[in-house]
């Protein structure tokens, strides 16, 4: 296929756009732990990346990694033609207590090793939180924290991008990550200027909240490090009873099963410039057990035909 001509949408600012045209260099993929056959069936499947989990007691831990298993992975997914878009790891970095919070950093400078090992340039994580505080009352920690490891990063050439998930499971909450909105955004890359901090976008939190996500990827396009596809449903009828401030009123779905508007999604990563991936993050209750690959087939047939 030749080079995709695309056209910036008028409603994002008053300027006249010519078309810009880009070879398609976005692969999609899904979040997954590592295992010979989450590869196979990836490779097989069609899929041409992945974003692999490097908890501390994983298949992919940085631990593994650092101490020869980085050739093992590499083959093996090259084996299958696929690739590594980032390696994730998402835990409360601004945890209360200091010796967790220590072992957290420690850990994270660890992955960063593993991903230069790797010939990975992003690692997704949390930016934290210290729960009962708010968002601006966090910054000195998350300056604290996040200062020395961001410089850590930019040393060794690897970016952060910080999910935009707020991880909180009730009303009224604060959960442990504050990089859930575009003010948070703000203090964060405020607080800690550092080329190497950015956001792992997903829209499908940010629909749930009432945030505009699209106009959340034009202003923040430079600092989107790597992206996350799901989709949300909401339950309108269940949301007229329960309010914003109710509970099981939205649930995540497998791309094109929700109502995230994709197409506009995708062109306005391409309009700002976004050279990454798209993976998959597989949270839907209706494609759950036996019928897990079955939804991420469906999630890959659905991104496909607006990207190829």
């Amino acid at each position: 296929m030749g080079p995709l001509l695309l056209w910036r949408p008028f409603e994002d600012s008053g300027a006249v756009y010519e078309p810009l045209r880009e070879e398609l260099q976005l692969k999609i993929g899904f979040l997954a732990d590592y295992s010979r056959d989450t590869v196979q069936f990836a490779g097989e499947s069609g899929f041409g990346c992945l974003e692999l989990q490097c908890t501390p007691r994983s298949a992919m831990s940085a631990h593994k990694i650092l101490s020869g298993g980085a050739s093992e992975v590499l083959d093996n997914l090259g084996e299958y033609g696929l690739e590594i878009s980032a390696l994730a790891w998402y835990a409360n970095h601004l945890d209360p207590s200091p010796e967790a919070r220590t072992q957290n950093s420690d850990y994270l400078r660890k992955l960063i090793d593993a991903a230069v090992a790797l010939g990975v340039n992003t690692v997704c994580t949390f930016a934290g939180r210290i729960p009962e505080k708010s968002i601006a009352d966090n910054m000195p920690a998350f300056k604290e924290v996040w200062q020395p490891l961001a410089r850590y990063a930019e040393d060794n050439a690897v970016r952060i991008a910080f999910e935009n998930c707020p991880m909180m499971d009730a009303f009224p909450f604060h959960g442990i990550n504050i990089a859930y909105k575009p003010e948070a955004w703000d203090l964060m890359f405020d607080a800690v200027p550092s080329p190497a901090l950015g956001l792992e976008m997903d829209p499908s939190h940010l629909y749930w909240l009432h945030i505009d996500y699209i106009k959340a990827t034009y202003e923040y396009g430079a600092r989107i490090f790597h992206v996350h596809a799901k989709d949300t449903e909401i339950n309108y009828s269940r949301f007229a009873e329960e309010g914003i401030y109710g509970s099981n009123w939205w649930r995540y779905r497998i791309p094109g099963w929700g109502e995230i508007r994709w197409q506009k999604f995708i062109a306005a990563l391409w309009d700002v410039g976004y050279k990454g991936n798209l993976d998959i993050e597989h949270e839907d209750p209706v494609f759950h057990g036996e019928h897990h690959n079955e939804g991420l087939m469906l999630g890959l047939k659905h991104l496909s035909q607006l990207i190829a």
